[in-house]
C-alpha cells in the first residue's frame, strides 16, 4: 500500500486546506487538536492551524514528510448570532434570488439570457410590493379603517380607543388614522433598507483581490515545439461564470436594486393613502381633489421609473464594476419618501363628512399582484424552455424549468406569509368567527382574495399526499431491492443479518429521495399556479369569501367551502406563526440556531442578483478568502496544496479554484467528499455547475478526486469521466458502514455515517496521498513581493470570456 503522504525527496512542502460544510465546525474538530491558533482572518471567517505548525512558511523543509493541515472556518458568515435567525422572514426573497441562478445554460443567446434576468427581477419586485401591501392591509385597512370604525372593536381593544370614529377626537378623522397607521409599513420598508445596507457593508462592499483588470496574457506557446520550429499558440481555457473577476462583487447591482425596492415600498404605502383619499375626493371636486390627482400621477411616474431601473441591466461580471449610479442610488428612495410624506399630509387634510365604510380597495391590489406574478412566472417558463432547447441535459432538474418553478414557490411563500398575517390579525380583531363569516352586518375581514387563497391550501396539501405516498412506497420497495446488493458489497453470505442488511438498505433508499426533489417541486409549483388562478377567478366572480360564495348551493358543497375556508385560514396563519416561532427559538437555542444556519448555508451561496433584501451572500467573502490563502501559500513556499472541501465546502472550494490564476492552479489539487456539486448544484444550476462546467473544472486544476457514499442524502458522484489522459474524478463508492459486522479491526458495530465523518474512512487518507503524489514537486523556497499587484494578488490572469454577463 502506498504511503498516505509522499516522501520528502519526491514532493516537498504541502498544505491541506480544509473547508467544512453545512452546519459549521470548530477548528479543533477539523484539525483534531485542541491547540489551534488563528493565523489570518477575523471572528467572522478565519484560517486556523495547529500550534505546532505555526512556522510552516518559515521552515517549509520541515514539512516535506506530511501536509500542513489548515482549517478555514466560515460558519459565522451564516449562523453567527441569534438575530440572523430572523432572516427566516426573508425566505421568499431568498427563494426568488435562487430562481435567478437556475437558468439553463446558453451560448450565443444574450438576448434570452437578459430577458430571463429581467423577468426574475420583476418577480422579486412584486414580492417587495406584496410584503408592503400586506403591512398596509393590516395597519391601514384592518386596524385604522375597519376596527376604528367599529364600536365593538374599539371597546374590546382599549388601546385603539383614541382612534375610535365615534369619539370625535383629533385622531378620529379617517385620514389621520390612516396616516398614523402608515408608519408601520413605512418603518418596515426602512428596516429592510437598513438590513440590506448593513449586510452590504459586510459582504458586497468588501472588494475582492486586485489584479482583475489586468489585460489577458499572451497565448501560451509550447517551448518544445518552438525549438523544433513548430510553435503554435495554445489558447487558454476560458473561465466559466464563477471564475469571472466580478462574479463575487455585486456591490453596484445590489445598491441599484436596493434603491429601487426601497422606493417601491414607499410608493406602495403612498398609493394606499392616495387611493383611500381619492375615493372620497372624487365626490367633492376642488383643489384638494386636484392635488390628490397630481400626487397619484407622481406615484405612478415614480413607479414606472422603479420598473425601468429594475429592468435596465443585470450583473456585470467581466471585470470589477466599481462605479456607483449616484443619481439613482441617492435620489430615487429619497424622492419616493418625499412623495409619501406629501401624500400623508394630503390624506390627513380635514374632510368634513368623511367616515369609514366597508374596506379599503385591497382586492384590486392583491388581485393585480397575483395575476402579475402568475404571468411573469409563465413568461419565465417560456424563456427557460427556449434557452435549454439546443443543449438539453436529461439530468437537469425539471428539464430546465427549475427557475420558473422556484420563482412560483417564492410567490407562494410570500402569499402564505402576507395572507397569514392578514388572516390572523382579522381573526384577532373580529373575535372567534372565521374572517368574512359570522353574523350578518359589518365584519372585520381581509380582502376576499386572501380568503380564497387560504381556502386552496387544504386542497394543495391533499394533492401533495399523492406524490408523498408514492415516494414512500417506492422507498420501501427500493430498500427491499437493495438488500441483495448490500450483502454482495460486504460479501456477507456467511454472516447474513437481516436487521443489519435492512438498516443499510433503508439508509441507501432514503438517501436516494434527494433525487426526487424535482418531482415534488414541480407538483407544488404547478398546483400553486393553477390553484392561484382559480382563487383569483373565484374572488372576482363572486365578490365574496368562499364560505358565502356558495350560499344556496348543495348543502354538501356549501359545507365543504366553509370548512376549507376555516381550515385554510387557520393553516395560513399557523404557517406564518411557525416562521416567527422558529426565529424566536433560534434566538434562544444554540442547537436550533445551528439547524436554521444550515438552511442559509445552502440558500445564500449565490450573490443577491434579483432581490436586494434577501439574506446576504457569504461566498462573496469566503471565495476571495480561499483564493488569497491558496495564492499566498504557493507563492511564499513554492509548495503544493490540496484544498479539501466537504459538502457545501466543496462548492466554495470549486468556486475559489476557478478564481485562481493559471500558475497557481497548476500546483493545486482538489479533494471533494460528500459533495453536492453535481447532485444538487449541477442539476438545479446547470448554467454554472452543469456537465461542461464540471469537466472544465477538472481540466483547469492539476488533479481532482471525489469521494461519496450511497447512504449520503446530499453528496454524490460528480460524473466527470476520464478524458485527455486524466482519470475520472469519481472513485469507487465508499462502503457505509465500513464493516458489515464485528471484525478484528472493528470489534464494535460501526455506525452508518451518511453525510458525516468522511475523514474517518481509510480511503480518505489514501486518496489525499494519491493527489499529493500527482502534484509537481515544490519549487525552491523564494519570496516575490514585487510579483504581486495591489494588495498582493497575482497579476497573471488568464483570458476572459467575451461576455461579461451571466444573466440579464
Amino acid at each position: 500500500m502506498s504511503p498516505a503522504t509522499p516522501a520528502p525527496e519526491s514532493g516537498g512542502a504541502a498544505l491541506e486546506l480544509l473547508v467544512h460544510g453545512v452546519g459549521g465546525a470548530t477548528p479543533q474538530d477539523m484539525l483534531d487538536d485542541p491547540r489551534t491558533v488563528r493565523i489570518t482572518g477575523d471572528r467572522t471567517a478565519a484560517v486556523y492551524r495547529r500550534t505546532e505548525d505555526l512556522d510552516a512558511e518559515d521552515h517549509p523543509e520541515r514539512y516535506a514528510a506530511r501536509p500542513v493541515p489548515e482549517a478555514y472556518v466560515w460558519s459565522n458568515l451564516t449562523s453567527g448570532d441569534g438575530a440572523r435567525a430572523l432572516w427566516l422572514l426573508l425566505l421568499p426573497f431568498m427563494v426568488a434570488n435562487l430562481a435567478h441562478w437556475m437558468r439553463p445554460p446558453a451560448q450565443g443567446r444574450p438576448g434570452l439570457v437578459r430577458l430571463y434576468g429581467v423577468l426574475v427581477r420583476l418577480v422579486a419586485l412584486t414580492l417587495t410590493v406584496l410584503l408592503t401591501a400586506a403591512a398596509c392591509e393590516v395597519a391601514l385597512d384592518l386596524t385604522a379603517w375597519q376596527c376604528a370604525a367599529s364600536t365593538a372593536c374599539t371597546d374590546a381593544y382599549s388601546w385603539l380607543g383614541f382612534l375610535a370614529e365615534g369619539r370625535g377626537g383629533w385622531w378620529s378623522v379617517p385620514g389621520r388614522r390612516l396616516v398614523l397607521a402608515a408608519l408601520v409599513p413605512a418603518l418596515l420598508v426602512g428596516l429592510l433598507w437598513y438590513l440590506s445596507n448593513r449586510t452590504w457593508s459586510a459582504y458586497e462592499a468588501q472588494r475582492p483581490p486586485t489584479g482583475y483588470d489586468d489585460p489577458p496574457p499572451a497565448p501560451h506557446v509550447d517551448t518544445e515545439a518552438a525549438d523544433a520550429g513548430e510553435a503554435t499558440p495554445v489558447p487558454a481555457e476560458p473561465r466559466p461564470a464563477l471564475g469571472r473577476p466580478g462574479f463575487w462583487y455585486g456591490r453596484r447591482l445590489v445598491a441599484r436594486l436596493r434603491a429601487a425596492h426601497t422606493a417601491a415600498g414607499f410608493l406602495t404605502v403612498a398609493a394606499a393613502l392616495a387611493t383611500a383619499a381619492g375615493r372620497h375626493d372624487v365626490t367633492a371636486p376642488g383643489p384638494r381633489a386636484l392635488l390628490g390627482s397630481i400626487l397619484q400621477g407622481a406615484v405612478a411616474t415614480l413607479a414606472l421609473l422603479v420598473v425601468w431601473v429594475v429592468c435596465r441591466r443585470g450583473r456585470s461580471e467581466r471585470r470589477l464594476d466599481l462605479r456607483i449610479e449616484r443619481t439613482v442610488v441617492s435620489w430615487l428612495p429619497g424622492v419616493s419618501f418625499a412623495v409619501l410624506v406629501l401624500t400623508a399630509l394630503h390624506t390627513g387634510w380635514s374632510r368634513p363628512g368623511w367616515t369609514s365604510g366597508g374596506a379599503l380597495p385591497g382586492d384590486v391590489a392583491f388581485g393585480a399582484l397575483t395575476v402579475a406574478q402568475g404571468g411573469l412566472v409563465v413568461a419565465l417558463g417560456v424563456v427557460a424552455l427556449l434557452l435549454q432547447r439546443p443543449h438539453r441535459d436529461p439530468r437537469t432538474a425539471l428539464r430546465g424549468l427549475g427557475g420558473p418553478a422556484v420563482a412560483m414557490l417564492a410567490c407562494a411563500l410570500g402569499g402564505v406569509m402576507s395572507g397569514g398575517v392578514a388572516q390572523r390579525v382579522a381573526d384577532w380583531l373580529d373575535g372567534p368567527a372565521t374572517p368574512g363569516m359570522g353574523d350578518a352586518g359589518p365584519r372585520i375581514g381581509p380582502p376576499v382574495l386572501l380568503s380564497w387563497q387560504a381556502s386552496v391550501i387544504p386542497v394543495l396539501l391533499l394533492l401533495l399526499l399523492v406524490p408523498a405516498a408514492l415516494l414512500a412506497v417506492r422507498t420501501v420497495l427500493t430498500a427491499r431491492r437493495l438488500r441483495a446488493a448490500v450483502e454482495g458489497d460486504y460479501d456477507a453470505a456467511d454472516e447474513r443479518d437481516p436487521v443489519r442488511t435492512g438498516q443499510i438498505a433503508s439508509g441507501r433508499a432514503r438517501a436516494s429521495l434527494t433525487d426526487s426533489a424535482p418531482v415534488l417541486v414541480g407538483v407544488i409549483s404547478g398546483a400553486t399556479l393553477l390553484l392561484g388562478a382559480g382563487s383569483v377567478a373565484g374572488a372576482w366572480a363572486s365578490g365574496n369569501v368562499p364560505g358565502r360564495a356558495f350560499d344556496g348551493a348543495h348543502p354538501a358543497i356549501a359545507s365543504l367551502a366553509s370548512a376549507t375556508q376555516a381550515i385554510g385560514s387557520w393553516m395560513i396563519g399557523f404557517g406564518f406563526l411557525l416562521f416567527v416561532t422558529w426565529g424566536r427559538r433560534a434566538y434562544r437555542d444554540a442547537s436550533a440556531r445551528r439547524t436554521i444556519g444550515i438552511l442559509w448555508d445552502v440558500g445564500t451561496f449565490w450573490p443577491r442578483a434579483a432581490h436586494p433584501f434577501a439574506p446576504p451572500c457569504y461566498a462573496e467573502r469566503a471565495v476571495p478568502d480561499l483564493t488569497w490563502r491558496m495564492s499566498s501559500w504557493t507563492r511564499s513556499t513554492g509548495g503544493r496544496l490540496v484544498i479539501s472541501g466537504h459538502s457545501q465546502g466543496s462548492v466554495l472550494a470549486a468556486a475559489a479554484v476557478w478564481q485562481l490564476p493559471p500558475t497557481t492552479r497548476g500546483r493545486v489539487a482538489l479533494l471533494t467528499y460528500g459533495s453536492p456539486l453535481e447532485r444538487l448544484y449541477g442539476r438545479w444550476f446547470p448554467a454554472y455547475f452543469g456537465p461542461e462546467a464540471l469537466r472544465a473544472l477538472n481540466r483547469t486544476v492539476h488533479c481532482w478526486s471525489n469521494l461519496y457514499r450511497a447512504t449520503d442524502p446530499i453528496g454524490g458522484p460528480v460524473r466527470v469521466p476520464a478524458e485527455d489522459g486524466r482519470p475520472g474524478v469519481d472513485g469507487a463508492v465508499l462502503l457505509d458502514p465500513v464493516a458489515y459486522g464485528r471484525t478484528r479491526e472493528h470489534p464494535l458495530p460501526e455506525p452508518i455515517l451518511g453525510h458525516s465523518d468522511y475523514q474517518a474512512d481509510p480511503a480518505f487518507a489514501r486518496r489525499r496521498g494519491a493527489l499529493l503524489d500527482r502534484l509537481p514537486p515544490a519549487l525552491p523556497h523564494q519570496r516575490e513581493p514585487d510579483g504581486l499587484t495591489g494588495q498582493g494578488e497575482p497579476n497573471d490572469r488568464e483570458g476572459q470570456e467575451s461576455s461579461g454577463r451571466s444573466s440579464g
